[in-house]
């Protein structure tokens, strides 16, 4: 073997083994910047989970915030609710849901906070001038007009009384009937007309002779619709204070007389606790 050959398989041997050495050196370094990576990926790994950890508790935190703010706002709507109940119950005539015949007293010096004149299309007498509770007249001419619209003729004969008007009343009667007058005719300070909210009727065609209401179109339509516009009767058949009175009705809410209506049962035949439960909202 010449020199040559022996020259060239050396050179041929230590550029293998540098070769060797070089990808050794790039597998080496390729491995620590793999480790390199490795590592850095697991702290990301380790960061994002911590991240995620983080932000469920801040979801958890902030959900529970979320719920006390909507318990706080409840609490504060019950409280502004029952504070304006409070006050709309403060506000309403504690008397107008009172059992008075015979039961309860009204002084003389009771009046209603407001009284305003019935429509006049609607009073029977030509000449007199007829009040009701001024936050009942728009129940009662609403009624009266549905009446007109189903063809009933109703007209209001008495409404609000005085302590004195009644005591002068109770007089005649007395003077003209005897006791007889206790069963028809309360004693001033007991009447329902005081209220402002208790009104009489008859018709066109009984006129005076209103005790006979009874026998009307008019009885039947108010027993079926007068609940729909807060009126109740108050002296039915059988009760235990008066005569039967088929035109005496008064107002005392829609809730509490479509209550009574449903239930078929009567005004004085509730106690009076459960009564007062439909004052705050007798003119809704």
């Amino acid at each position: 073997m010449n020199k040559i050959a022996i020259t060239s398989i050396i050179l041929l041997s230590l550029l293998f083994l540098l070769a060797l050495g070089v990808a050794v050196y790039i597998q080496y370094t390729l491995y620590e910047k793999i480790e390199e990576k490795d590592a850095e990926i697991s702290e990301l790994e380790s960061e994002l989970s911590n991240a995620q950890h983080d932000n469920m508790e801040m979801a958890e935190r902030l959900r529970d915030k979320e719920e006390e703010v909507q318990d706080f706002y409840e609490q504060i709507s019950e409280l502004t609710g029952d504070v304006g109940l409070l006050m709309k119950l403060e506000e309403t005539d504690e008397e107008l849901l009172k059992k008075y015949s015979r039961v309860y007293f009204l002084n003389e010096h009771y009046t209603p906070p407001s009284l305003k004149l019935i429509d006049h299309d609607f009073v029977y007498r030509e000449n007199e001038v007829e009040e009701i509770h001024g936050e009942v007249k728009p129940f009662l001419e609403d009624m009266l007009f549905s009446a007109e619209d189903d063809g009933i003729d109703m007209r209001v004969i008495s409404a609000y009384r005085s302590f004195d008007e009644q005591s002068t009343l109770k007089s005649h009667y007395t003077v003209t009937y005897g006791a007889g007058a206790n069963q028809f005719s309360a004693d001033q300070g007991y009447s329902e007309h005081q209220l402002g909210t208790a009104v009489d009727f008859t018709t066109r065609e009984l006129g005076e002779n209103f005790t006979t209401f009874a026998n009307t179109k008019a009885y039947e339509w108010m027993l079926e619709n007068a609940h729909r516009f807060g009126f109740i009767l108050s002296y039915p058949e059988g009760n235990e204070y008066y005569i039967f009175e088929p035109w005496h009705w008064r107002f005392v809410g829609v809730e509490l007389a479509t209550n009574l209506y449903e239930k078929d049962t009567h005004f004085y035949d509730m106690p009076q606790r459960e009564i007062d439960e439909y004052l705050v909202k007798i003119f809704d």
